[in-house]
């Protein structure tokens, strides 16, 4: 998947790897994420299949630069992906469930202040969607007219993260509530 992110990155603009990764952690975060050996990784082995190029930029103050730039087959790489229909739901990995999962012979208050914290983080990212990140996809529609259909799919996106933290929420508060009275 990290091939696909990438290749939809490079796709909006020439980037280094460097500034891939940042892309990363702003851009797709919220639904899909990579370490920064993993992008140098995937990189690489894309340039080698002739899907992105590469050119090194010579800095005076700084050390030399990498900048990628999809090649058409890396355009027709990600458009075939793009359109292939999904017919599978994809598995989740939460490592809280796996902690609780496991939790019974705890203590009380000890499940119970893994659940509060849990909940203060998710309601922090919640509001993250409902405001920066929102006003962040608003503001480069405004500033880059021709990506308006860009920026939908990037709130639709945006929706989903903030529709799974509210339920995420609710499933905390339902779950604290169901330990308080039955643990």
């Amino acid at each position: 998947m990290l091939k696909y992110v990438l290749l939809g990155g490079l796709n909006y603009m020439p980037l280094t790897g460097y500034q891939l990764k940042q892309w990363v952690d702003t851009a797709t975060h919220h639904f899909w994420y990579a370490q920064t050996s993993q992008v140098y990784r995937t990189l690489d082995a894309l340039e080698k299949d002739g899907l992105l190029t590469s050119q090194i930029e010579p800095q005076e103050t700084r050390p030399d630069r990498r900048l990628y730039h999809i090649t058409q087959a890396g355009r027709d790489d990600l458009t075939a992906w793009l359109a292939e229909l999904m017919t599978d739901i994809t598995p989740t990995k939460d490592a809280l469930l796996v902690r609780l999962f496991f939790s019974a012979q705890l203590d009380k208050d000890t499940v119970l202040t893994q659940l509060r914290l849990q909940r203060a983080l998710h309601q922090r990212q919640l509001e993250l969607y409902r405001g920066e990140i929102r006003d962040m996809i608003a503001g480069s529609a405004q500033e880059n007219p021709h990506l308006a259909r860009d920026a939908m799919m990037w709130d639709i996106t945006r929706r989903n993260g903030e529709l799974a933290e509210e339920a995420y929420v609710r499933w905390l508060d339902e779950t604290i509530q169901r330990i308080l009275t039955d643990f």
